[in-house]
């Protein structure tokens, strides 16, 4: 990823491609690419082939370009993400090409092109591929290479580097008329490739394994060259000390709530936080303000991340909130005022509307740099391509000095009609997207599978439990179903005020805040009441009722910090409301909960922080809490078998149903949905019909 590490590795595997189609050597070339973030970043690049198939109709051989389309990464590609063209249509859209003014006229022709009905949504960057005149083509964003493509005298840098064997095109955005220069620069023998100016590069060969060479070895060139001519301080002086790890997670745990407050009035968004060495290096240098100023300049970066950062310049060590929200709120008002101003200036009658105006990159002197955007996985990819951003500067700085795009270039890129293709066709935003959900007793049955029903409804979710090693299996098993970047979690003892507190500070370095709070961590203890220790009775009070207290507490501080409200939801029990025989401090302890959630209801409606109750009954499938020694006990309470245990419990209901997580899940889900804004204090009980829990 960085341009200070070793050059790519040629890993061309004969044995492995040797007895690949073509199709599958276009796969196989391209995950090698986007395996290997020196060479590409995430989403980015693509690549091409270009060979003989039969046409379905004629069955006639016809030259067809399979090039890599709209959207996908490299890295995990499949044939089915690829775009099909014929070549001759192709070619023949030549006669109806006007000029650089009408650039945007061509993109509805390629449909016309598409070969066996293969309706993949082609790339900008396709007409570059398909008039370059070599059947096996590259393009890829590396880091080096862009350090060279964005350093003021970059042409000069690209002769001397590669003695006039890669050509150079100055700064143009991707588009027909590139691609008919591409094609011109191809004719000539002596090139294997060229750097496009401030955006990347193409490289081509006579076969899979030679483009993919020359690509390895290009990158590799340059890489070499600039650890060769650097000088030692690219940035600068370092006129700031960086605060230590603790201390710099403290503090994004303090701010990140009132930064997602101000920035999340017409999405929730989430956060990724990231204190890499180099972030580190150019935040704390004198060189930030005005390379941040100047901006990413490869189109790949500022699609990401927008143009320009903001710097929030503020002293930690004398921290008082009142201070930082005020400032806070200024630097972000003329932000969006200069972002206003920027679309403005250079909208076109046919421009689409203003997109949310607030910054995606946070950059904090002694502290690092905070990503926002409406998911976890897009935050972080963010954060990354800044961090790629970063690098380029500071190769472009070590050789010479970085320039970045016009605004006008760079708003021709963010406001094009092709982006605003790809925006209309994401899917359909989930119920719970945008939203952070942190579990307590995540790795019972209950906590288990409301995590997977909000995971499905697009939550990003925060998994607590104090036995480490059954939580570690639980995330594991959710990041493999879900998507990765969606579960986090963290062991928490729920009594113990610092345990609390440190997992929320790592809930907020993960995520940047918390929207839903589902305390479901419980335990299950039987004695008379005469024989109840006060140990035990301290136990059941100290996780069931402390232990809900304390994270209700610290939820309800960022909920409120926050400014968006929030929605607590305690899993209780049916004991919360009446009685059951040999259970005295686990009933009270469960009553403690049922009116502590009333009171939170109360409080928090001021702040539209609503509280409600889930009251399960015997959830025994899957359960924790239900050990052999439990299972015992209640037997000979009620004077039955084991195995006829589960019975009972079903057949005391109305319904004669057992109840089970996934049923606890759905009554969770209901307060977590913006459809039960106007409930709170209430409770629904989840037991199959239990007469004497009817609420009165």
């Amino acid at each position: 990823m960085t341009i200070n590490n070793i050059s790519p590795k040629n890993l061309w595997n004969i044995k492995d491609s040797s007895k690949l189609s073509l199709l599958k050597l276009l796969v196989y070339r391209s995950r090698l690419l986007g395996a290997d973030l020196q060479v590409t970043n995430f989403g980015g690049g693509n690549t091409s082939t270009k060979l003989y198939l039969k046409d379905p109709l004629t069955n006639k051989n016809e030259k067809i370009m399979y090039v890599k389309g709209s959207g996908g990464d490299l890295g995990t590609i499949k044939l089915d993400g690829f775009s099909s063209l014929y070549m001759s249509k192709f070619y023949s859209l030549r006669n109806l090409y006007k000029g650089k003014k009408f650039e945007d006229d061509m993109i509805p022709m390629y449909p016309h092109c598409y070969y066996n009905l293969n309706a993949r949504p082609t790339s900008v960057d396709t007409p570059l591929h398909g008039f370059i005149e070599y059947d096996f083509v590259d393009h890829t964003h590396p880091d080096a290479i862009i350090a060279i493509a964005t350093a003021k005298d970059g042409k000069k840098i690209c002769s001397k580097v590669f003695n006039n064997k890669v050509a150079w095109v100055g700064w143009q955005r991707p588009g027909f008329d590139l691609g008919l220069k591409l094609g011109d620069i191809s004719k000539n023998k002596k090139f294997i490739g060229v750097i496009l100016g401030g955006h990347g590069l193409f490289t081509w060969g006579n076969n899979d394994k030679e483009c993919y060479a020359h690509t390895i070895s290009v990158i590799s060139q340059a890489t070499n060259w600039l650890k060769r001519n650097s000088k030692s301080k690219p940035f600068g002086k370092i006129i700031y000390k960086s605060f230590n790890e603790s201390k710099r997670k403290e503090i994004i745990s303090k701010i990140i709530p009132f930064i997602r407050s101000e920035i999340s009035s017409t999405e929730y968004k989430i956060s990724h936080f990231n204190d890499h060495k180099f972030v580190l290096e150019y935040v704390n240098s004198n060189s930030l303000k005005k390379l941040a100023s100047i901006g990413t300049s490869c189109p790949d970066h500022f699609i990401r991340t927008k143009k320009k950062p903001i710097v929030l310049n503020f002293n930690p060590i004398n921290y008082s909130e009142s201070r930082f929200k005020k400032k806070l709120k200024f630097e972000l008002d003329k932000y969006r005022k200069s972002y206003f101003n920027y679309h403005l200036k250079n909208k076109s009658l046919d421009s689409p509307k203003i997109r949310d105006p607030n910054p995606i990159i946070f950059l904090i002197p002694r502290v690092g740099m905070i990503s926002f955007a409406k998911n976890k996985t897009n935050a972080r990819l963010a954060s990354e391509f800044y961090l790629n951003a970063i690098n380029v500067m500071k190769g472009a700085e070590g050789v010479s000095k970085y320039t970045g795009l016009s605004d006008r270039e760079a708003f021709n890129v963010e406001y094009w009609s092709l982006e605003e293709e790809k925006l209309k066709r994401l899917p359909k935003p989930k119920p719970l997207s945008g939203k952070i959900a942190l579990i307590t007793g995540a790795s019972g049955a209950i906590g288990k599978a409301t995590a997977k029903k909000l995971l499905k409804n697009g939550a990003t979710v925060f998994l607590t439990d104090i036995n480490k090693n059954i939580l570690n299996k639980v995330i594991k098993e959710l990041k493999n179903e879900f998507i990765f970047d969606n579960v986090s979690g963290c062991p928490i003892d729920v009594s113990n005020e610092e345990s609390v507190k440190k997992c929320f500070n790592s809930l907020l370095n993960i995520f940047g805040g918390i929207d839903i709070l589902i305390s479901s961590v419980g335990i299950n203890t039987e004695a008379s009441f005469e024989e109840t220790s006060l140990s035990l009775w301290n136990k059941n009070f100290s996780v069931l009722s402390t232990g809900y207290f304390l994270v209700a507490r610290d939820s309800f501080k960022i909920m409120r910090n926050q400014g968006k409200g929030g929605s607590i939801i305690f899993v209780v029990s049916k004991n919360g409301m009446i009685p059951s025989n040999k259970v005295s401090s686990y009933c009270s302890a469960k009553a403690a909960e049922l009116q502590l959630s009333r009171c939170i209801a109360l409080e928090g409606a001021r702040y539209n922080i609503r509280s409600n109750v889930v009251n399960p009954d015997a959830v025994i499938k899957e359960s924790n809490l239900w050990s052999n020694e439990l299972k015992s006990k209640r037997s000979k309470t009620y004077n039955i078998k084991i195995s006829e245990l589960e019975d009972f419990y079903k057949n005391r209901s109305l319904l004669k149903k057992s109840v089970y997580g996934e049923d606890i899940a759905e009554a969770i889900y209901h307060f977590c949905l913006e459809s039960s804004q106007k409930s709170t204090g209430n409770i629904l009980n989840v037991d199959a019909g239990h007469v004497a829990t009817f609420p009165r």
